[in-house]
């Protein structure tokens, strides 16, 4: 038994000096650190007392004076360019400020209409020929295509009515005009620069059949009378020198085979459509 106790007794006295031997090391590792490293408080300073710092280019010198740039001022005149850095510079910060108004807020977004382009695409781009069918010549220089009547460019109006004097006699060259351009056109598809705005009854265009310009033939063949000013002016000075078209005999000779002339009532015949059988 006292074998016992002195086993237990020497037991916790070792655990009491190994907890004492802990404690002991603890204290001395605190105990340098604190003197190593001291606690550092961080001070807040007041801005009420602390004077405000004064730039260089607030500082107002004399400028009679040839060295006042290169002196200092004195402590009254940096006090006084303190005081009024501070107060120019100095300002009330108000969260409200930044804020939207609440009538802007509150009221419901409003879809507004886009801004116009700034500039129209639409020009830059070439506009496609119209292929038009079927085409009827109404006068030299006059062709209807179904619902619509066209008129060519750079040449005067004809009318089927026109007559001319040769030879002392009179014969209807308006009416040989118009059989001579239905023989060209032969029912010809016609390609034509129609404007984007023509939508009227009738349409001014140039147009050309098979890569040849119709106003150009015309005028060349002396079946046409260019506009002041255009280039086909030149072509009719041609026709007028060679006495062709308008400016020349009856080109039909009823001494031969008569040629194919158009009267009114067999030009109203071909333009009806065709009894259904």
């Amino acid at each position: 038994m006292r074998q016992q106790l002195i086993t237990l007794a020497g037991g916790i006295a070792a655990l009491a000096l190994y907890t004492g031997i802990l404690y002991a090391g603890a204290a001395t590792i605190r105990d340098r650190e604190s003197s190593a490293s001291p606690d550092f408080v961080l001070e807040t300073p007041d801005m009420g007392e602390a004077e405000p710092s004064v730039a260089p280019e607030d500082v107002p010198f004399d400028m009679s004076d040839p060295q006042g740039a290169d002196t200092a001022p004195d402590a009254g005149s940096q006090g006084k360019s303190s005081s009024h850095a501070t107060e120019t510079t100095a300002r009330a910060i108000e969260p409200q400020q930044f804020g939207l108004p609440d009538e802007v807020t509150t009221k419901p977004l409003e879809r507004i209409e886009p801004r116009k382009p700034l500039s129209d695409t639409s020009k830059d781009k070439p506009q496609a020929p119209t292929i038009l069918l079927q085409p009827v010549a109404l006068a030299a220089g006059l062709i209807r295509f179904d619902k619509m009547t066209l008129q060519l460019d750079s040449i005067e109006p004809e009318a089927a009515e026109r007559t001319c004097e040769s030879g002392g006699k009179s014969w209807p060259c308006g009416m040989v005009a118009r059989t001579a351009f239905r023989n060209f056109l032969r029912a010809r598809a016609v390609s034509c620069d129609i404007p984007g705005d023509g939508t009227g009854d009738t349409v001014t265009a140039h147009c050309t059949v098979g890569g040849q310009d119709l106003a150009a033939w015309l005028v060349a063949n002396g079946w046409a009378t260019p506009l002041a000013g255009s280039a086909l002016e030149e072509q009719a000075e041609a026709a007028r020198k060679a006495k062709v078209g308008f400016y020349g005999d009856d080109p039909r000779d009823f001494r031969q085979t008569p040629m194919p002339f158009d009267d009114p009532s067999a030009a109203a015949t071909m333009d009806e459509p065709a009894p259904d059988l």
